[in-house]
């Protein structure tokens, strides 16, 4: 019986670990193209987001926020701390948030300088 109370607990745990990875809420099937104004990088643990501005065809500014891998793993694809700072133009390929909202998961990363960086080792831009 205690054994079988610790298992349930252990797993009860790392329930959450296993749901914070999760890409359910991301159209990894579709991909969107969004060029605009950076008004934030947080380098931050577990993962790095963009804040970015994004004038649709008829001039109208929309925030997105996109999310990136984490720190340790940006780096070993060329990203550094401050790759990006606020007021930088970009342009990234992102897979939309399913719900619509102005928001995605990073592919890849068209750097002020020209670069292009992916989200990760093997990830486009390597």
């Amino acid at each position: 019986m205690f054994r079988t109370l610790r298992v349930a607990g252990l797993l009860a745990l790392a329930a959450p670990l296993f749901a914070h990875h999760s890409f359910a809420m991301f159209d990894m099937g579709k991909r969107l193209t969004i060029t605009g104004t950076v008004t934030s990088f947080e380098w931050t643990n577990p993962h790095a987001y963009i804040e970015i501005d994004v004038p649709d065809e008829k001039g109208a500014v929309k925030h997105w926020s996109i999310e990136l891998g984490s720190p340790s793993i940006l780096k070993q694809s060329g990203w550094k701390f401050n790759s990006l700072k606020t007021g930088d133009k970009t342009t990234l390929i992102i897979n939309p948030l399913k719900s619509g909202q102005a928001g995605g998961f990073l592919s890849q990363a068209t750097l002020p300088d020209g670069r292009v960086v992916g989200n990760g080792p093997g990830q486009p831009g390597q």
